[in-house]
């Protein structure tokens, strides 16, 4: 409802500013849930991909490494995938800029199962028993609701890939020209598709994202102040003299 209350608005809006109307009624919106706020941790990610069909998981892993829009992922074709060059290209998309991902690590594996799982009769990536992958969302709601997680969205991914590509290091920029999102105002994102190919940021972030969480600087920092102002014990114990 409030979708169609913001296209309403615009066009009264519009119509004021055209001279068409004297004045335009204020509009309510309906309370919502901003349910465009989550992330997945490693853990409940695996628990959903247990329980998603056989013919999604590798969909779903794909998403959770690079971040891709769902429509990006169902219509990948192989004439995108080079494994001689080991890279994925992608022409074009919805910020109107193309994409070079390396294929290594986590998302060579993938590309090597899909491989094995092609169908003759498609040149799709991910299909089922050759047919494309169209609306999968029961089958997402079911495997979340499965794993514990229920409520969460596939578009969930989006967000965790880019977040798991800084976590391990991957400038906010480069990360989210990975995952084709437009670059915040003044982030200034390398032009070149190949440097972001070779720049490593999804195989960083899937090593990150399966390795136990560290505490930040800001934490190691404040807890090594503590320690010297004898709030905390020293990790190795009483210190020398002490």
């Amino acid at each position: 409802m409030n979708r169609e209350t913001e296209v309403l608005g615009r066009s009264l809006r519009l119509a004021l500013e055209r001279h068409k109307l004297a004045a335009i009624p204020r509009l309510r919106h309906l309370s919502e849930r901003n349910a465009r706020q989550g992330f997945f941790e490693s853990g409940d990610f695996e628990a959903v991909v247990a329980t998603l069909p056989d013919s999604l998981k590798d969909l779903a892993r794909f998403a959770f490494l690079t971040g891709w829009r769902r429509g990006e992922i169902v219509g990948l074709r192989w004439s995108n995938v080079d494994r001689d060059g080991g890279v994925i290209r992608l022409g074009d998309s919805k910020n109107g800029r193309g994409r070079v991902l390396a294929l290594d690590g986590d998302l060579r594996a993938l590309i090597e199962r899909r491989i094995k799982a092609r169908a003759l009769i498609t040149d799709l990536v991910f299909h089922v028993d050759g047919e494309p992958i169209v609306d999968f969302r029961k089958s997402w709601a079911s495997a979340c609701k499965a794993a514990g997680v229920s409520g969460r969205l596939f578009h969930d991914l989006r967000r965790t890939a880019i977040r798991n590509m800084v976590r391990a290091g991957v400038r906010e920029g480069v990360a989210m020209a990975i995952s084709g999102h437009r670059p915040r105002s003044g982030e200034r994102v390398p032009r070149c598709a190949e440097r972001l190919c070779r720049g490593g940021g999804v195989t960083q972030a899937a090593q990150m994202a399966r390795a136990p969480r560290r505490a930040s600087c800001t934490e190691s920092s404040a807890r090594e102040r503590a320690r010297h102002a004898g709030r905390l014990p020293h990790p190795g114990g009483s210190r020398a003299g002490e």
